[in-house]
């Protein structure tokens, strides 16, 4: 399993993960904030990310030696040079599963839980704005919201559909703060593609 920092590989070319191991480590709730608020925020010490996650510090330092010890993170060696403040940085921006046809049990198992816990988090997410949506600005209100839709494709249509997507969301994804214009704000998407159909339905 190798792992290559974000300043090495392109935004839209998630690290793949294969070892059951690695995924069952990186599905831990707070470890996926933790995570995110390493991605998204940029360095952060132990202190600061235990503050996102409500962890104490100590709590927020052992879930981050886990995420390290299987290459997300690592300690930001542009950092801490006094040796008190010492930040942690991501190795990673996106992660996937290698494909579904090699994947052995265990990791067919491990991947459900990351996949569900990462759901459950876009949830929360997406219940509080739900919430609190009547105070949000007018123009706010009118631009988020979900789209569902039916397709009817074939498998290569729907991995095109699903890389011309990937490719879209990446382009707003604007990590570098200095990349994002006036008045920009984060936004949680998630696409999801089920299929509709039995798997054992004739063509």
């Amino acid at each position: 399993m190798s792992f290559r920092p974000p300043d090495e590989a392109p935004a839209d070319e998630p690290a793949e993960i294969s070892d059951p191991r690695a995924l069952r480590a990186l599905a831990h709730p707070a470890r996926l904030t933790i995570l995110e608020h390493l991605v998204v925020d940029g360095p952060a010490t132990a202190t600061e990310c235990a503050e996102v996650a409500g962890l104490s510090p100590s709590a927020c330092s052992y879930h981050l030696r886990a995420l390290a010890r299987y290459g997300f993170v690592e300690e930001d060696p542009e950092g801490g040079a006094d040796g008190r403040y010492r930040p942690w940085r991501a190795r990673i921006v996106g992660i996937k599963v290698g494909p579904q046809a090699g994947r052995t049990e265990a990791v067919r198992a491990a991947s459900r839980v990351l996949v569900e816990n990462v759901e459950t988090l876009f949830d929360e997410v997406r219940a509080t704005y739900r919430d609190r949506e009547t105070d949000y600005p007018q123009e706010w209100q009118v631009a988020a919201g979900s789209t569902q839709d039916v397709l009817h494709v074939t498998a290569a249509e729907l991995e095109h559909v699903q890389e011309q997507v990937r490719a879209v969301l990446a382009r707003y994804r604007r990590l570098n703060r200095q990349d994002r214009p006036d008045g920009a704000r984060r936004v949680y998407a998630m696409v999801d593609f089920t299929p509709g159909f039995s798997p054992d339905a004739p063509a």
